[in-house]
């Protein structure tokens, strides 16, 4: 570990979601982040795979990619070896690797706190989709080819839910129970961060990997996440009900106690800006 540095990971890995569009959500999201000239950059480089493209293997969705994408952020990892890293994604299966990764160096010193509408805990008989089951994947569960291809796994108690809808779990969602995991819901955290910093003290947690799925914020409070498509009639799943300023405490409150190493930013869907390049992309004069 090079101490010291940071490693901005460009990751707009859109296979573990099957959705194409967190590609640009994703490049847009690298140009927002504050500046940080002391920070170095580096883009993993995507498949050409298309949706139609993808296969189902072993029970996953573009395993074959996912697995390849995942053995280059590794790779990048271990010749940067940066003391902290931040993910720019990208779908949830995004913080695989570089969670591994962070694991392996820190130990018993790493938490995760996991920002998130849903908890990400399918296994294999619950989901196809990669991006369902990345945190259970972290936890030793999941996909037995991504278990084997990372290895440095969290224990249940080094591990915070934070913005878990509780009363739209679905049956995927139900190791949250099973193991049990902690978890603070929209309500609680809209008081305060007491939980997750008792939890930090609990746990002697010195150091934290944050995954911040923009969808565990609400629809009203910000625009660019999947349950806020222009249009939309429904959404199967839970729809986040925090607020940006919220987790803006959160993160400024957990600093306090422990050292972030580690955050992912992921699912960012910028409706119009997307809306407006797909129409362009259908005039002549931007054609190649």
């Amino acid at each position: 570990m090079k101490k010291g540095t940071t490693l901005r990971l460009l990751f707009p890995q859109w296979q573990g979601g099957v959705n194409p569009d967190y590609v640009f959500g994703a490049e847009l999201l690298a140009a927002i982040l504050p500046e940080n000239s002391r920070d170095s950059l580096v883009k993993v480089r995507l498949e050409d795979d298309t949706i139609d493209d993808l296969v189902t293997e072993n029970g996953i969705v573009g395993e074959r990619v996912l697995l390849k994408q995942l053995q280059q952020v590794q790779t990048i990892l271990q010749s940067q070896q940066p003391e902290k890293v931040i993910v720019i994604g990208g779908d949830c299966s995004v913080s695989l690797g570089p969670f591994d990764y962070l694991k392996e160096i820190y130990q018993e010193k790493l938490g995760i706190l996991w920002l998130d509408a849903h908890p990400d805990v399918a296994e294999l008989k619950d989901s196809t989709h990669a991006h369902e089951m990345i945190l259970a994947n972290l936890l030793g569960k999941g996909s037995k080819n991504l278990l084997e291809q990372t290895g440095h796994f969290f224990a249940p108690s080094e591990v915070m839910l934070g913005g878990l809808v509780e009363e739209s779990l679905r049956p995927m969602d139900q190791l949250v129970n099973k193991m049990p995991l902690r978890f603070v819901t929209p309500e609680t955290l809209a008081r305060n961060s007491s939980p997750i910093l008792e939890w930090l003290e609990a746990e002697k947690i010195e150091k934290l990997a944050i995954h911040f799925d923009l969808d565990v914020l609400s629809p009203e409070d910000f625009r660019s996440i999947y349950p806020a498509e222009p249009y939309l009639k429904s959404f199967d799943a839970a729809i986040g009900k925090m607020t940006l300023s919220q987790i803006g405490r959160i993160l400024t409150d957990v600093s306090e106690l422990s050292e972030i190493v580690g955050l992912s930013i992921t699912e960012r869907l910028p409706w119009d800006a997307i809306r407006l390049r797909k129409t362009l992309e259908k005039v002549s004069i931007f054609k190649k």
